[in-house]
């Protein structure tokens, strides 16, 4: 296994995302989670990633019952983030970090994030002193590393980093299906960590599952290679970017833990062959009788829209909700409506201007009336 060249209390680059544990009638499986951490640290690897928010706060608790009370301090890492349903005032984050500790069985975090920044809940943990807190609790030891996790346009990332310099790592939804996509912009968000010189956290690698269970055609496309997983060309493709310190995976039962560790324990970056199945993959994913949009964005420019509607990035939105149906396609299609005096898809006049000038020739407004439909 090699050494994590920007932590190096960092066994390998991967890491035990505990947000989608196995469950046993609403509770965590405490036996089967015990068996999954055993595996993981057998392996090898000893990073972990919680929040209080997963689970209900059970992740939490699980982590104190499965690993901080069976594993001496020294053999796990352990991170959780700051999340902001959880303070309304500055007064309130150190008696929320302090019940943290508590839950998870610790007396420190060797990472902790501002959890899910955007360009909304940002003014709140600035107000708020949030990010000077964290560092006044490092200086105290009780935090080893202060980060950030991220979901939000690259513009958002790049002000956040000049803000705060402080910042050491950064967690970012990255994939090979995202990675180009227009609404999430994950290739932009990951050049702006490059930029600003700080290691990248990966989370959704394989996009809550959807990049497992493929369609049919991409399936047989990694058949055809071989016998490996369609999760592990995911995360091979994850960690293959040369400033990424750990690929998450939220693994929920021993099969998944397995196959992840088969794949992360001697790590090999993709081959040309395999880098090109991925991009045989993502080819048709754009295919599934979605919108053919290129995001040239000529709807956009020139004020073609009266409302400002961000058309290109509401339909990456949309055809993204179609190859997959998760919870990611609505958080990212309110990102683009929300702030700047953008428009939603509802609020398009019917005037025609974009259609005038799209290349493609597309029936915008009648994709805007399904994009609404299915958002709003």
């Amino acid at each position: 296994m090699k050494e994590n060249r920007f932590f190096p209390e960092i066994h390998g680059n991967f890491g035990f995302g505990c947000m989608r544990l196995p469950m046993k009638n609403d509770q965590v499986d405490f036996e089967e989670f015990s068996r999954m951490a055993d595996a993981f640290i057998e392996a090898g690897f000893n990073y972990f990633d919680t929040a209080h928010g997963y689970i209900g706060g059970k992740s939490e608790t699980a982590i104190a019952h499965c690993v901080s009370a069976r594993y001496d301090r020294s053999q796990f890492l352990l991170t959780n983030k700051l999340t902001e349903p959880y303070f309304s005032r500055e007064e309130d984050i150190i008696p929320f970090f302090e019940q943290q500790l508590e839950w998870c069985g610790t007396t420190y975090f060797d990472f902790y994030l501002m959890h899910a920044q955007d360009h909304k809940n940002y003014q709140k943990f600035q107000k708020c002193h949030a990010y000077e807190t964290a560092v006044k609790l490092k200086q105290e030891g009780k935090i080893r590393h202060v980060g950030i996790s991220f979901h939000d346009k690259a513009e958002v990332l790049e002000q956040i980093l000049t803000d705060h310099p402080e910042v050491e790592v950064v967690q970012i939804q990255l994939n090979y299906v995202d990675y180009e996509d227009a609404s999430v912009e994950a290739r932009k968000v990951y050049e702006v960590c490059e930029k600003h010189g700080k290691p990248v956290l990966v989370m959704e690698p394989v996009k809550g599952g959807s990049l497992v269970n493929l369609p049919e055609e991409a399936d047989q496309i990694f058949r055809n290679l071989g016998t490996a997983s369609n999760a592990s060309y995911a995360l091979r493709f994850a960690a293959g970017f040369p400033n990424i310190a750990v690929v998450l995976s939220g693994m929920s039962d021993m099969s998944q833990m397995d196959d992840n560790i088969q794949t992360m324990k001697d790590y090999q970056p993709l081959s040309d062959s395999e880098q090109e199945a991925v991009g045989q993959v993502c080819a048709i994913f754009k295919n599934l009788g979605l919108i053919p949009c290129t995001s040239c964005r000529y709807c956009v420019e020139e004020n073609h829209c009266p409302k400002q509607i961000r058309i290109p990035d509401l339909f990456a939105a949309l055809n993204a909700h179609e190859a997959f149906h998760n919870w990611n396609t609505g958080y990212y299609y309110n990102h683009v409506i929300t702030g700047n005096g953008y428009g939603k898809a509802s609020d398009c006049v019917k005037c025609g201007m974009c259609e005038r000038v799209c290349p493609q020739h597309l029936p915008i407004r009648n994709y805007l009336e399904v994009t609404a439909k299915t958002f709003e």
